[in-house]
């Protein structure tokens, strides 16, 4: 696996799931865009309790930064193209809020 670092706007919405033994995690899918303007989907599995709740606050197209354990992937569509995704187990989840709401408790930027 790759430590790598996302950043891309969610695609629907996240759902919470229920494992083995009562565990719970979180699954989502993000949009983001490579350099060449082409869009990769980053399938996104979070177990960490405050990752899945970032994750559950957000709203389909909202934009979210994602740290964490990727696999790349490819898979075809219904043309046969094949096309590159990600698989992602996300440690760490940053959003707009929570920059506001850590420099809000800093006392700087009170313009976020």
């Amino acid at each position: 696996m790759i430590d790598g670092l996302v950043a891309g706007k969610l695609v629907g919405q996240a759902e919470m799931r229920e494992g083995k033994n009562a565990s719970k995690f979180v699954v989502a899918k993000v949009r983001a865009t490579a350099g060449d303007s082409d869009a990769v989907v980053v399938n996104v599995i979070a177990f960490a309790p405050e990752a899945c709740a970032a994750l559950m606050a957000l709203d389909d197209g909202d934009s979210v930064s994602l740290a964490g354990s990727l696999t790349p992937k490819v898979w075809s569509d219904k043309q046969g193209n094949t096309k590159p995704a990600l698989d992602m187990i996300a440690s760490n989840i940053l959003t707009a809020y929570h920059v506001r709401q850590k420099y809000g408790a800093a006392g700087e930027h009170e313009d976020l």
